[in-house]
């Protein structure tokens, strides 16, 4: 029988998709050492202020206890096995076998120098971290240049936009544009308020639901789906910095100084606003959308009309779209729907990424 071959991971962030993976991972034990032969050993783990380093491995019933305890609200470094820690580069510098997979779940620039380590210590690098990708060009380069890294996550979740991007760039093919709806929030904001819903109570309702941030100005900012649009700019090989996307807001700029209450107090000074672009694309048969558009070297950000009848034109609530609009693709583009949202939705998609790089590195 054939050796099971192990793969250690070393994890930076235990929030949310950091829980999620933890708990794929190990659901997941036996199909993976059935189908692939492959353990996957988790070495390390860290968040903000403490981690655990067991370089034969976090046992499957410690990763539950650290699950457990952190979605309680507790700290790694209150574990028996934690310790704390404020340096997450010094946790990579504790493993340095060639076949580490260093996975950033984490939503913080902290992890960079780890990240640099990790490439000069050739190991994989899976992100789910946006931040260290948008980063000025000139230093967010060391990474979409290294081979072993994979980010499929940053943008649609679990949908295979960065893939099919790849694929597509790699063929020669032309892209024409690409037309993305890359907010479930503000996608089910859009719908609503096209079903005569206010904008305001909209937003109230999608708070209420936990489709928005704690506070929704990190939605309605545009800013999130501006850095996802900008991921997928410098995937096509685009040389832009974040300043270059032109970006919408859905709120004046000076409440990004108020406090949170006093905003969701003044949204209904929105509302005749959102009822007017909702009439006007009625009147052109036309359907109200927050889209990335990325053509010809330009990434823009925030409302456009689009033809009702068009695969984002019919898009309903918090799915996200992407339309790939090619040189064979075309009139009807290339498609990719679905949930691009939620913790275990991203959480796959970055075990996803795991197994493919834990794979690439056995052949």
């Amino acid at each position: 029988m054939e050796t099971l071959r192990e793969i250690p991971l070393i994890v930076l962030g235990v929030g949310g998709v950091g829980r999620a993976l933890l708990e794929q991972i190990v659901a997941r034990r036996e199909y993976h050492k059935r189908r692939y032969g492959l353990y996957l050993r988790i070495v390390a783990l860290a968040d903000s202020t403490g981690a655990a380093v067991v370089p034969e491995g976090l046992s499957d019933e410690e990763l539950k206890q650290v699950v457990q305890t952190k979605a309680e609200g507790g700290r790694i470094a209150d574990l028996p096995f934690g310790y704390y820690q404020n340096d997450v580069k010094n946790i990579v510098d504790l493993e340095a076998t060639r076949e580490t997979v260093v996975v950033d779940v984490t939503a913080s620039m902290d992890t960079w120098e780890a990240l640099m380590l990790a490439r000069e210590r050739k190991s994989a690098l899976v992100l789910a971290n946006k931040l260290p990708l948008t980063a000025p060009l000139s230093q967010a380069m060391a990474l979409y240049e290294y081979p072993r890294l994979r980010y499929e996550t940053t943008v649609g979740a679990g949908l295979p936009v960065i893939v099919t991007t790849k694929r597509l760039s790699a063929s020669g093919e032309h892209i024409r544009r690409i037309i993305g709806v890359l907010s479930g929030t503000l996608g089910y904001l859009m719908t609503a308020v096209e079903d005569g819903v206010a904008f305001s109570k909209a937003v109230l309702k999608a708070k209420e639901l936990g489709y928005t941030e704690p506070d929704p100005r990190e939605d309605l900012s545009g800013r999130d789906v501006a850095r996802k649009a900008l991921i997928l700019a410098r995937t096509l090989g685009w040389k832009l910095e974040m300043e270059d996307v032109s970006v919408q807001s859905l709120y004046p700029e000076e409440w990004d100084t108020w406090p949170l209450e006093d905003v969701l107090a003044e949204l209904i000074a929105l509302d005749d606003d959102f009822f007017s672009w909702v009439d006007a694309a009625r009147a052109r048969r036309e359907a109200l959308r927050y889209v990335a558009h990325l053509e010809d070297g330009r990434v823009n950000v925030g409302i456009q009309f689009v033809p009702f009848d068009s695969p984002i034109g019919q898009l309903r609530g918090t799915d996200n779209m992407v339309e790939f609009h090619t040189e064979y693709y075309e009139p009807q583009p290339l498609v990719l729907a679905g949930r691009g949202a939620g913790v275990h939705a991203t959480a796959a998609g970055v075990l996803s990424d795991i197994m493919e790089m834990a794979l690439a590195s056995h052949g």
